[in-house]
């Protein structure tokens, strides 16, 4: 195209000034309150005799580096390293082991770690034992030479068992070994685990931190330096690190997670009180119910609960666990939790589908067990769709 077409020539330099002008605002101009969003890849070198700290994006970015301060800070610890994803945070804490190590490991325990520890880590000549970690007094006698992490959540998915976190931390220290919680259920507003004496505090972000439904995203906080150093390296160079965007959005929705954890509290005793007293229903599980085995425990090293349960229908075959998820209207079948929506799901079949049969028993995940987490929508409501689908069955 051009004068030789018959049309007007191109502007002269065009295609350099969209490249390199205007590379870097005037951050004079603008007080921004929002940290800003930087998405370059590319780290331009401070001189030609060598590479200045930062050579590419992967290994820093500044939109990344304010988040993961942030969560630090609201986790009470000195580092966060987040990951593409939970399962990829969960992973980094297992990349901390090698080969011909061995880890324990709660038997009630999130679908999609036990099928890595059990899948995946053996590859790596990594083994796990799955025990019962409430049994305090017992764990010694599980412990071999080679054993190196202790592993659990607090509370359990999906039966929202409690671990006894100090003494847990006691236990682990005497013999050396790495203590990880998984806290995705209560977040760092309602439970700080490292305040307990926990080494690593893996959350997926994707969950009640972010709580929009819209971001994949997991992290691992510490204070120990040593650890820090290799989660910072397989952070880089494993590279499954989160875009620029997603940090943006974690940092916004970090914005009121305070007021968000409050709603899903709130909504989830109530509904929780509701479907205890109903004559369909055999048990619910919600440590912030004094009905809960744990409960005291719990708010010994809790601020609170979310807004999760675990709800078993009275003397059902799947069929009518079926059915009664079928009839409900505002809580949506899927899995995940911790957003602003309400859902249930069937541990057996979605989340916990692969996890071996024998773990499934020793857990209670059974065909009558029903997930729930409370989302931001009005109580009222949530109660009445349960009401209207358990005259359904």
């Amino acid at each position: 195209m051009g004068e030789k077409h018959g049309y007007l020539p191109f502007p002269k330099s065009f295609k350099t000034i969209c490249i390199h002008h205007t590379k870097e605002p005037k951050r004079e101009t603008c007080k921004e309150t929002m940290a800003p969003i930087v998405t370059s890849n590319i780290c331009r070198l401070e001189s030609a005799g060598g590479p200045s700290q930062v050579i590419k994006g992967r290994l820093l970015n500044p939109t990344r580096s304010v988040l993961e301060n942030l969560i630090a800070k609201l986790c009470k610890t000195k580092y966060a390293l987040t990951y593409a994803s939970g399962i990829g945070a969960i992973a980094a804490v297992f990349s901390l082991l090698k080969s011909g190590d061995h880890l324990l490991c709660n038997d009630d325990i999130y679908g999609g770690t036990s099928k890595t520890l059990i899948q995946v880590c053996p590859n790596f000549g990594i083994c796990t034992s799955f025990i019962d970690l409430t049994d305090l007094k017992s764990i010694p006698e599980y412990i071999r030479p080679n054993t190196k992490l202790i592993w659990t959540e607090n509370p359990t998915n999906p039966t929202l068992e409690v671990m006894d976190l100090c003494g847990l931390s006691k236990v682990a220290h005497e013999h050396k070994l790495m203590l990880a919680v998984d806290n995705t259920f209560l977040s760092p507003y309602l439970q700080r685990p490292a305040e307990l004496g926990v080494d690593l505090v893996v959350n997926s972000v994707t969950k009640y931190m972010n709580g929009h439904s819209d971001v994949i995203m997991g992290v691992v906080c510490t204070s120990r330096d040593n650890l820090y150093e290799r989660l910072k390296f397989i952070q880089q160079h494993f590279g499954h690190i989160p875009a620029p965007f997603d940090c943006y959005q974690v940092i916004r929705s970090l914005k009121t997670l305070p007021i968000r954890m409050m709603r899903h509290m709130s909504s989830g005793i109530k509904l929780a009180q509701y479907l205890e007293n109903h004559p369909k229903i055999e048990k619910v599980l919600n440590p912030a119910l004094p009905s809960h085995p744990q409960h005291d425990l719990f708010k010994s090293q809790a601020c609170g609960h979310s807004g999760m349960l675990a709800v078993y229908l009275k003397g059902t075959d799947l069929d009518t666990t079926h059915k009664l998820i079928d009839s409900l209207k505002l809580f949506v079948h899927a899995v995940s939790l911790g957003g602003y929506e309400s859902l249930v799901q069937m541990p057996t079949l979605l989340s916990h589908r692969d996890t071996p049969d024998k773990l499934k028993k020793i857990s209670g995940i059974t065909d009558n067990l029903i997930r729930v987490t409370t989302g931001l929508e009005n109580i009222d409501d949530l109660i009445a769709d349960w009401e209207q689908a358990l005259d359904k069955i």
